[in-house]
């Protein structure tokens, strides 16, 4: 075994992500970005707000604005199924919710084994994917949190 093998594997870090279906694309996020996941997507709409965002929730007596990850990838609207969900992530003392079509699982994989994103995934804009994690089956899009909240 070669010494810079044996540092990539001593390097590489465990991470796990919360996985969910925006579409057909299957994404994932830092467990550690998620705060809860609920049904409630009784919204209140925001009158002139952004196309992306869906509306707000009360949220045991705070307020969280629900953004529609569809709209920010560039998809059509998300309609409401019993699969919807609102991904609750932290951003500052903030909560946000984030619009899925469905949560899929939780994973766990190391750092060395996700991939550069490319520009393009499945027609959306590649500037919102950290990396892509290819399993058995699938291939995850290790979503950029930052980058999504960041969308004016």
């Amino acid at each position: 075994m070669s010494s810079v093998t044996t540092l990539t594997k001593s390097t590489a870090v465990e991470l796990q992500f919360a996985t969910f279906y925006v579409g057909e694309l299957l994404l994932a996020l830092p467990i550690d970005y998620v705060q809860e996941i609920n049904r409630n997507l009784e919204l209140t709409e925001i009158p002139h707000a952004p196309e992306h965002v869906r509306g707000v929730i009360n949220l045991r007596g705070d307020v969280a604005t629900v953004i529609d990850l569809r709209r920010i990838l560039g998809f059509s609207l998300a309609e409401v199924t019993p699969q919807s969900r609102n991904l609750i992530v932290r951003s500052g003392d903030e909560s946000i919710g984030l619009w899925v079509d469905r949560i899929a699982d939780i994973i766990s994989i190391t750092s060395d084994s996700i991939c550069p994103a490319p520009a393009n995934v499945s027609g959306a804009d590649g500037r919102y994917f950290k990396g892509v994690y290819r399993n058995d089956s699938e291939i995850v899009v290790i979503l950029d949190v930052q980058e999504v909240l960041d969308v004016e």
